[in-house]
């Protein structure tokens, strides 16, 4: 084992270099991903190992970058473009929902788009308008698209080259405010050995409510149990890790042992993957619950001014007062 103590963001440049190192076809594009390195430094280094000609710096234009990768694809590339920040991605939203995800039905099925899209998203940084979003519902809405979200150094390194090596089109969305925390990472690990793409994974065992969470919520999820335990609370928390489609097995086996499931995600609740949750869980479960599947999200309003985000973004407190509503049924 290659293991090392690596941040989020280095994981996910790591495992760009391999894929890049492994298949000729692999190319990154995106606006400033050269000689920059991309705004949060994720490739940073990669042009200058693999040439202009396989790490691109496009124009400002991202419907013009998704555009390009379509046909990248169609030619037997495997283009992955950076959406430089969540709240950018609207100017390629058609190019995304009506080429991307309906090429391989419109071609019946003779034209694969093996394109993966990169997301930053989410707050927690302190940035201005557009650059906070969490617009992962728009997606995983969408038949044809595969949608995946890392929470944690180790699945940033090992997804990333699951997504890319996918014949699949996959948007790869990446919790921004976790970019800079560290985990062990195995750097030298067989892939095909590695945790499934598109599976949830259990990040902390419990019997007594489940806590559902993806992405930069993971980590409140399980700060969140740790809290409880001190009031001999013992809840268990699932990493859901693939939006669409959603590993419910996972979920159902869980929810029907504690009897009680509580949905973190920082996009507001109304029509938000927790609704769709809550529906599936109240239709498989019914009979194990012992309370409503209660959720923990964003407002539904815009996203706020920098200095008011921490009022908006879930935080271990909700979390805790959905556990105590949950217990109080």
């Amino acid at each position: 084992m290659m293991t090392e103590t690596i941040t989020l963001g280095k994981a996910l440049n790591h495992g760009l270099r391999r894929a890049l190192e492994n298949d000729s076809k692999v190319v990154i594009m995106g606006e400033d991903v050269g000689k920059l390195g991309g705004v949060f430094r994720i490739t940073d280094g990669l042009q200058k190992d693999f040439g202009e000609d396989r790490v691109i710096d496009t124009p400002l234009a991202e419907a013009g970058i998704i555009g390009t990768a379509v046909g990248l694809a169609i030619r037997g590339y495997r283009p992955v473009c950076e959406i430089q920040f969540d709240g950018f991605v609207f100017p390629a939203y058609n190019q995304i929902v009506a080429q991307v995800a309906k090429m391989h039905y419109r071609s019946k099925g003779k034209v694969r788009l093996p394109i993966v899209i990169r997301i930053p998203y989410g707050g927690g940084i302190g940035a201005v308008e557009h650059h906070s979003e969490s617009p992962e519902a728009y997606f995983a809405h969408t038949p044809g698209l595969k949608v995946v979200t890392c929470a944690n150094p180790a699945d940033a390194y090992s997804m990333i080259q699951q997504a890319i090596l996918s014949d699949d089109p996959v948007v790869f969305f990446e919790p921004k405010r976790r970019y800079w925390e560290k985990g062990e990472v195995d750097l030298g690990g067989d892939l095909t050995k590695a945790f499934p793409l598109h599976a949830a994974r259990v990040a902390r065992a419990g019997t007594d409510a489940t806590l559902l969470a993806y992405g930069p919520m993971v980590r409140v999820a399980l700060d969140a149990a740790a809290a409880a335990a001190e009031d001999g609370r013992n809840l268990e928390v699932i990493d859901l890790r693939t939006l669409s489609p959603v590993d419910y097995p996972v979920i159902f086996e869980s929810v029907k042992r504690t009897g009680r499931a509580v949905v973190v995600h920082e996009a507001p609740g109304n029509i938000g993957l927790g609704a769709e949750l809550a529906a599936r869980i109240t239709e498989e479960c019914f009979y194990s619950l012992e309370a409503p599947v209660l959720r923990v999200t964003g407002y539904d309003t815009p996203y706020p001014a920098a200095r008011l985000e921490e009022e908006y973004l879930p935080d271990l407190d909700r979390v805790l007062d959905a556990v105590d509503r949950a217990f109080g049924w």
